[in-house]
């Protein structure tokens, strides 16, 4: 079926398939980044309720390390605060590849005849009608 479309309509398929695969991969490392980021504000918020003089414990590899309060409070800064930014990095990562998808399409459809709108109100349009 693709062999009667012209090679740059299969070429913009192709680049639209591997748009799709990108997609996918940056949504499932975002989702990875809000679930340690959840998990990481959790344990700061848990933090809040220990005292300053109570045993505490790191992780390193299989180990368990005994750690202080104030730097055990410090590191749990540092991940959440890195991963709001690589979660900021991926929402606009996100942003671009769906842009560039929209323009790759309405290329290809374009090239194809401008066929009925294969993107049309599932883009990112605003809320619809809103309500009262």
């Amino acid at each position: 079926m693709q062999g009667n479309l012209p090679p740059e309509a299969q070429e913009k398929i192709e680049q639209l398939q591997d748009l799709q695969e990108t997609a996918q991969q940056v949504a499932v490392q975002k989702q990875e980044a809000e679930s340690s980021l959840t998990e990481a504000e959790n344990a700061l918020e848990e933090l809040e309720n220990i005292d300053d003089d109570t045993a505490m414990y790191r992780q390193v590899g299989e180990l368990l390390v005994e750690t202080e309060y104030d730097e055990a409070e410090e590191e749990l800064d540092d991940k959440v605060n890195s991963l709001e930014i690589r979660l900021e990095t991926l929402e606009k990562q996100e942003d671009r590849v769906q842009d560039q998808f929209e323009s790759l399409q309405e290329e290809l459809e374009g090239l194809l005849g401008g066929g009925g709108g294969m993107g049309g109100p599932a883009g990112p349009g605003g809320p619809g009608a809103g309500g009262a």
